[in-house]
């Protein structure tokens, strides 16, 4: 255990100031080998600022990764490809955002393994949702059936929206080429054009769903959950790391998963009528939240919102995702050759959650 570690417990529990630090830091020297490394092991982290992230933020804020004598910093990105390719390149340790076609040609090139969940698209819990401009509403744009003949916002062809968008035309029956696709590159981008009525509709996050819909901004059709379950992200390292640096990735999982059991049990419970429930233990939950994700003004009910399921064990739906890939096989987006088991490592946790079953 690294000096930064045990200090950091010591801290929490109020011992350093009973101790003295000169009396805790020569107890310490006589158990740590010399030359022990005290600011513990740098991580980086790639993710978007989304409440999705959030077990991210809590292991960060409740000391987690301290605990496992890692020194973590997360970068922020606005789109999920760049997370992927940053973990691809080696700029980041680990990434945790949407799946994408460009993540899985890069994972089966064998650079980056999927090796915990993050959040599920699953009816019953908050999710992404389906929302139309007020000019598209106002024209009669009113349910997910009217989707053809109409335009949708999203990052890029082969995101998580394109995917979302194409799951929901296959539950629904409508052809997915009559709908006019717009990559916009950025989440802000597509914002700006649903608020504007430069495009008819997006699928978005739920924290960002509510404030446009609670200002005015965007009527909304609904979940993806209620019409297309499915696992809409996970947590991915580089291929490297598992090799190479595996204590530390097992490490970082624990933190994570710590963490993902906090945000479960604070902003996921339900009573027995399945409404969710908000206990005394929720409040600090929701403030580190807040810290990442509304900065500048503090949004609680933003953050309540769009906490979408995330399982608290860190598991995640692996045949699921094996699915994605078949999709996006199939309109020549990911290679033929991507094959699903080469980087699906349920080694770290256990991957038989199932988002179907949990409907």
């Amino acid at each position: 255990m690294s000096t930064h570690r045990i200090l950091s417990r010591l801290t929490r529990r109020g011992l350093l100031k009973s101790l003295g630090l000169s009396v805790a830091a020569a107890a310490l020297a006589t158990v740590l080998p010399h030359g022990a490394e005290a600011a513990g092991d740098k991580v980086k982290v790639a993710a978007l600022t989304f409440v999705s992230s959030s077990p991210l933020f809590i292991a960060k804020e409740r000391g987690y990764y301290e605990d496992e004598g890692l020194d973590v910093e997360i970068e922020f990105f606005r789109a999920a490809q760049p997370v992927a390719v940053a973990i691809a390149s080696g700029d980041a340790d680990f990434g945790v955002t949407a799946f994408t076609a460009g993540f899985f040609n890069l994972a089966g090139k064998g650079a980056v393994k999927v090796i915990a969940g993050q959040s599920a698209e699953i009816a019953g819990h908050e999710g992404s949702a389906i929302l139309v401009s007020n000019q598209a509403w106002e024209a009669g744009f009113r349910s997910v059936d009217d989707f053809p003949g109409h335009s949708l916002a999203m990052t890029q062809v082969g995101s998580s929206f394109h995917y979302m968008a194409g799951k929901l035309a296959e539950a629904r029956g409508f052809d997915l080429d009559k709908v006019d696709l717009k990559p916009l590159q950025a989440v802000p981008n597509m914002i700006a054009a649903l608020k504007t009525g430069q495009v008819d509709a997006m699928i978005i996050v739920p924290h960002i769903a509510k404030g446009l819909v609670d200002s005015g901004a965007a009527k909304t059709l609904g979940k993806v959950a209620d019409y297309a379950p499915y696992q809409l992200g996970g947590l991915f390292t580089s291929t490297e790391n598992v090799a190479e640096r595996r204590d530390m990735v097992e490490r970082f999982v624990r933190a994570y998963v710590r963490a993902s059991a906090d945000y479960n049990a604070t902003l996921n419970a339900v009573d027995a009528q399945g409404n969710r429930v908000f206990g005394p233990d929720t409040q600090p939950v929701v403030d580190i939240i807040n810290k990442y994700v509304y900065p500048d003004k503090p949004n609680d009910a933003g953050v309540k919102a769009g906490a979408m399921f995330i399982e608290p064990k860190g598991r995640f739906d692996a045949a699921d995702i094996a699915e994605q890939v078949r999709w996006y096989q199939a309109r020549n987006l990911v290679d033929a050759s991507v094959d699903p088991a080469s980087f699906i490592d349920t080694s770290f946790v256990d991957g038989g959650f199932s988002v179907t079953a949990a409907r």
